[in-house]
């Protein structure tokens, strides 16, 4: 097994390598002066099972390019299988045709990985599980939900928490964070008036007198998040946290959280975090390192990965 990591999250991938006693491959991503991306792999990967570790976060056409560069090199010099890694898998939200004359972006980036060489793609927490049915190779879905769940359990009295959707099209995913903790859902029905702002408008449930957590798979302007702690804690919530995936937080996203009334804010690394979000009044960081390492380690021994959660 080699262990290949781009330029968008290296904390991450020697977390990775540590946790697998795997050194990382040693390879070389850089830019021409007119920003134009080279890569060498400087080791042997002849007949090797390589998994490259890329999140197409900020700035994700870059990140994606080095992905697809890394590839062909690693397919050119012979790999026996290529498995991209993609803890935060940029452009999911483009999953569909939204409005007339929109592309289907997540469906292009798919062909992308796949024809560059690709044999298959493990990632985390897709905003959209069809997304999956996209590639034409095997797709493993990971999901931070063991490492969320086990941070709420150990940080709180689950008799007073109750686990909120901040919109209808997170009700899936946090009725199962719900069922894992034993404890009681609620939605925050919101009304999207233009693309960026949300105004809420209801809460569905009980929360009266609780430690309301809402849970989701993407914070980006953080607007939404914002807007459902003030509505939650309008209801009557004693407290409001978040327990969200991936961290994309872009503009001015952590101050504005930082401003709000949220107790706290949690995310993984799977985006590499800035030094905003290490410094930030409420801002938390849990790695999925050793959840992303017992994935990879499961599909180089040929074993199950679905079996981390059980």
């Amino acid at each position: 097994m080699k262990l290949v990591a781009g330029n968008s999250n290296r904390p991450l991938a020697e977390a990775i390598a540590a946790y697998l006693a795997e050194p990382l491959t040693k390879c070389v991503v850089r830019r021409f002066a007119d920003m134009e991306i080279f890569c060498e792999i400087q080791e042997n990967v002849r007949g090797e099972d390589v998994f490259i570790l890329q999140s197409t976060s900020f700035p994700t056409n870059d990140h994606l390019m080095e992905l697809l560069i890394l590839i062909d090199a690693l397919k050119r010099s012979s790999a026996k299988r290529i498995t991209a890694v993609i803890p935060y898998f940029g452009y999911a939200r483009q999953d569909r045709r939204s409005a007339g004359r929109t592309p289907i972006s997540a469906k292009l980036v798919a062909n992308m990985i796949t024809m560059a060489g690709a044999d298959r793609v493990l990632t985390m927490d897709l905003h959209a599980g069809q997304i999956q049915g996209f590639f034409d190779i095997p797709v493993d879905n990971l999901y931070a939900a063991p490492v969320l769940v086990a941070d709420i359990r150990e940080r709180n009295d689950l008799s007073k928490v109750c686990v909120v959707s901040p919109d209808v099209g997170g009700v899936v995913r946090a009725r199962a964070f719900a069922s894992r903790l034993g404890v009681p859902l609620a939605i925050v029905d919101k009304r999207r008036e233009r693309a960026g702002e949300s105004e809420v408008m209801n809460v569905i449930g009980d929360v009266k007198g609780m430690r309301c957590v809402l849970v989701d798979d993407i914070v980006d302007s953080g607007g939404t998040l914002c807007n459902a702690a003030d509505a939650l804690l309008a209801k009557g919530a004693t407290e409001v946290m978040a327990h969200i995936t991936h961290g994309v937080l872009s503009g001015g996203a952590v101050a504005r959280v930082a401003a709000s009334r949220m107790k706290t804010l949690t995310i993984t690394d799977s985006i590499q975090p800035t030094e905003a979000v290490r410094v930030g009044r409420n801002m938390r960081v849990l790695s999925v390192a050793t959840l992303l390492g017992e994935a990879i380690k499961s599909t180089a021994e040929e074993k199950s990965v679905s079996r981390l959660f059980d």
